[in-house]
């Protein structure tokens, strides 16, 4: 039975990834391996035990969903108001080495506050508004992953994965911080000092601008709803701090004070104006499908974890290589290829607290390597993807013009962080 679970999550996991072929939705395809796993594994003999466990898989699960909906929901709301506007509006520079330097720095930390897709949206969005020529726009767009990706490691809430390794308890949100800004920054900075030099002394040509239409939100409103969003996203971890309640409690509670000030600050409208500005009408705006893809892997990741599944790969790796952060590199390798999610769930299965407590070495060089490994290939990371649709960048011109610069941030940021542990540890 053990082989078959095995088998049947590998058939799931490719059908994921081979998504475009297939024309069939990841989202569908996880919740039907992640029913069929739990089945089999009810039937094979587990029986009411099984239900113990689903119900003890499911209790993670949405932690992490609601989580998810909710920070998502605070962004749209922000998005919809033109609040991001208050930080793009202030990037200006004539030299295009400057406006990088500018963009990224602006990526690296907006994406440890909000999320690096939605960082990535954003900035790539930003871009196509301050430069002209594509071939300029796509090494920004290329840069724009890697430091939306080495953002998003550092912070609990920048990366599904940190956001995973946060609630699940392995990482606390000061540590990751402080431990691993270090080398995501210099993660960052070894493809953008080398990009730098190929760009150096070239200008910035500014696209053609469309006149812009009246209407909208007031100044006063965009600046308010900016000002309570970031708010609420920042005093999550506070929140957790004090009370040591879960995030999604967290998240919930500032989501429900927003939607609140959103609905007093609109309440004189006619309909036609409240539309959209409203949260209600955010929650359908939000990508629940991938809330819903999280949430499928995360079920059958759970059936391989109660199997013992990860266990014995976790000892197998053990034997095999026996230096733990080999095998953490290896899986952030693995996260270049296919999704980190399953990866990050993957290891939360194979390694218990209690043999690796929480802030431990394993923790945080696992929240480094799968935050940041995904930028060495295009289709790696959410924010990968995401700069590929909207710039139509092509896989093999990533793959040429900035795979082994990610590469190389990769594996320098990793050697700072084993050289500062080993520091700390001595």
């Amino acid at each position: 039975m053990t082989a078959l679970l095995v088998a049947l999550f590998v058939l799931t996991y490719l059908a994921i990834a081979f998504e475009e072929l297939l024309k069939v939705n990841k989202s569908a395809t996880a919740l039907i391996g992640a029913g069929v796993l739990w089945t089999l594994w009810a039937v094979s003999g587990a029986g009411h035990e099984a239900n113990n466990q689903l119900s003890e898989t499911l209790i993670g699960t949405a932690q992490i969903a609601f989580f998810l909906m909710g920070a998502m929901t605070v962004v749209e709301v922000i998005d919809t108001h033109g609040g991001f506007e208050i930080v793009t509006r202030q990037i200006r520079a004539r030299s295009l080495v400057a406006l990088i330097w500018i963009v990224c720095a602006v990526t690296f930390f907006l994406s440890a506050i909000l999320d690096n897709l939605t960082t990535t949206i954003v900035m790539v969005a930003l871009v196509r508004q301050l430069v002209g020529p594509r071939e300029d726009r796509l090494y920004l767009a290329g840069l724009v992953v890697i430091a939306a990706n080495a953002g998003g490691a550092w912070s609990p809430m920048g990366d599904v994965t940190t956001t995973m390794l946060w609630i699940g308890g392995q990482v606390s949100a000061a540590a990751i911080a402080t431990k691993l800004i270090l080398p995501s920054l210099v993660n960052l900075a070894a493809p953008l000092a080398v990009v730098s030099w190929v760009l150096r002394g070239r200008t910035v040509l500014a696209p053609e601008r469309m006149p812009t239409e009246p209407g909208g939100p007031s100044t006063f409103e965009r600046n308010l709803i900016f000002a309570l969003g970031i708010g609420v996203l920042l005093a999550v971890p506070v929140f957790k701090a004090i009370t040591h309640l879960p995030p999604w409690l967290g998240i919930l509670l500032g989501l429900g004070l927003l939607w609140a000030a959103a609905d007093l600050i609109h309440r004189g409208k006619p309909p036609e104006q409240r539309r959209g500005m409203v949260i209600a009408d955010a929650l359908t705006r939000i990508d629940l499908s991938a809330v819903i893809f999280f949430a499928g892997i995360l079920l059958a990741v759970g059936v391989l974890e109660h199997a013992g599944v990860l266990a014995a790969l976790a000892a197998w790796l053990d034997r095999a290589i026996g230096r733990l952060d080999v095998i953490v590199m290896l899986f952030g390798l693995l996260s270049a290829v296919v999704d980190n999610v399953p990866v990050v769930a993957a290891a939360m299965g194979m390694y218990p607290l209690a043999q690796h407590p929480a802030d431990s070495f394993l923790w945080e060089f696992m929240a480094y390597c799968a935050g940041t490994g995904g930028s060495i290939l295009i289709i790696g990371s959410a924010a990968g993807v995401a700069a590929m649709s909207i710039e139509k960048i092509e896989f093999f011109w990533y793959l040429r013009k900035f795979s082994l610069l990610a590469l190389l941030g990769y594996l320098a940021g990793a050697a700072v962080y084993i050289a500062q542990a080993a520091m700390l540890a001595g």
